[in-house]
């Protein structure tokens, strides 16, 4: 069965990524690219900016977008995504959702229209980085007492969210883990005289800079040895390989909040 895709945000680096590897997969299709209105790219071929042809014209008909696709792809940004979802609503169409920073508010909305439509929302669409948050699970366990877990994550100049949607979820995977509360136990920076660490604590770090598609460490730290589990991006086609999983996962799927797991079938 062949798969017709959506993809927003059509002229930046995620959206010719995704373009790029849906083109290159043979169960599914190109069936409609966006971008904002008004913006340079519209009426351009989707594929031209990775000097290859479709006809499939970038648009910003976001109805008309769910009325040529079985589901939509979005990496775009909070407010851009959530208009894209009230759309797929109304039109009962599935959802793929990569884009990070969402809100309180935010997540509750893709809590509530994934009562009627079927969505895939990840933090992390990469198969290896959802491999990653099985082992993360695996060691905070093991190493439930006598470590110190840090996060660190990088990423490009150009990233506008701190820590990484990816980041958070690992801190979250590793309290879940400890039966911990994360938003009671992580400290997100430190400066001056910070005091003695606490033993419960969840440390996060932030580099961004250059073209950094995306590192991410946990740090398991006793006393005379350190655990590392680290997944490191080289290019973006393994969050694009991952979200073309997710819609082949959603066809024919009822109503639901899905994440990566529930596609890899790690539950």
């Amino acid at each position: 069965m062949t798969v017709n895709v959506a993809i927003a945000g059509a002229s930046g680096r995620m959206g010719r990524m995704l373009i790029d590897a849906v083109l290159q997969d043979s169960d599914c299709k190109l069936a409609a690219a966006l971008d904002l209105p008004g913006g340079p790219f519209i009426g351009r071929d989707a594929a031209e900016m990775l000097g290859n042809a479709t006809t499939v014209p970038i648009s910003d008909d976001v109805a008309a977008a769910f009325g040529l696709a079985d589901c939509m792809i979005d990496f775009t940004r909070p407010e851009g995504t959530l208009k894209h979802l009230a759309a797929a609503k109304a039109a009962g169409k599935g959802m793929i959702i990569g884009t990070t920073g969402f809100d309180a508010a935010g997540k509750e909305a893709i809590a509530r229209a994934a009562e009627t439509i079927p969505v895939v929302f990840a933090p992390n669409m990469a198969v290896g980085v959802n491999a990653v948050f099985r082992l993360l699970d695996v060691a905070a366990r093991i190493l439930a007492s006598g470590y110190d877990i840090e996060v660190i994550e990088a990423h490009h100049r150009y990233k506008v969210d701190a820590p990484s949607g990816t980041a958070l979820r690992m801190g979250e995977v590793v309290a879940n883990a400890l039966g911990r509360d994360l938003d009671s136990c992580a400290v997100y920076g430190r400066e001056g005289v910070t005091g003695e660490r606490p033993a419960q604590q969840i440390g996060f770090a932030t580099v961004r800079g250059g073209d950094i598609v995306g590192d991410h460490t946990v740090l398991f730290a006793g006393l005379g040895e350190r655990v590392e589990i680290t997944h490191k991006a080289s290019s973006r086609m393994p969050y694009a390989l991952g979200a073309l999983r997710a819609a082949k996962f959603l066809c024919g799927r009822e109503a639901g909040l899905y994440d990566m797991q529930d596609v890899l079938g790690l539950r």
